[in-house]
C-alpha cells in the first residue's frame, strides 16, 4: 500500500505511462464521470474528473490513492469514495490549481479523511 495519497496502490492495475483520459469514474455507488486530464508525476498523481451534469459541470480533483481498481478492458477507473465525498470536496479550478501547493494540501488532507 502506497503511504502517500498522491500514489497508486500497488494492486490497483495502474500501468505507468497509460493513457486514462475518456476513462470512465465509478464511485462505490456509481458513475460520477470521465477522466479529463491525469498526471502520472511521482509524489504527485491524480485524476482530474468531468463529473457532467451530474454536479452541473465541476471538476474535481482525485489523488491517484483514491483509486482502487483501473479496468483496461472496460476503461473503467474505481474510486474508494462515495458520490457525496467526491461532490463535497474542495472546489477544483483547472486554471487556478494545477501545480498549487497549497490547495494539493488541502485534497490531500480532505481525502486522507475518507481513507479506507
Amino acid at each position: 500500500m502506497s503511504d502517500s495519497i498522491w500514489g497508486y496502490q500497488p494492486t490497483t492495475g495502474h500501468i505507468a505511462g497509460t493513457d486514462l483520459t475518456g476513462y470512465k469514474v465509478e464511485a462505490t455507488d456509481g458513475s460520477i464521470g470521465k477522466v479529463d486530464k491525469h498526471s502520472d508525476d511521482v509524489s504527485s498523481a491524480y485524476l482530474v474528473v468531468d463529473t457532467g451534469v451530474w454536479i452541473f459541470g465541476k471538476h474535481v480533483l482525485l489523488p491517484a490513492g483514491t483509486v482502487q481498481r483501473i479496468d483496461q478492458v472496460d476503461q473503467k477507473i474505481y474510486v474508494a469514495l462515495t458520490k457525496d465525498q467526491i461532490k463535497d470536496s474542495p472546489e477544483f479550478d483547472k486554471d487556478k490549481h494545477i501545480g498549487d501547493v497549497g490547495y494539493h494540501e488541502q485534497i490531500g488532507e480532505y481525502y486522507e479523511g475518507h481513507r479506507a
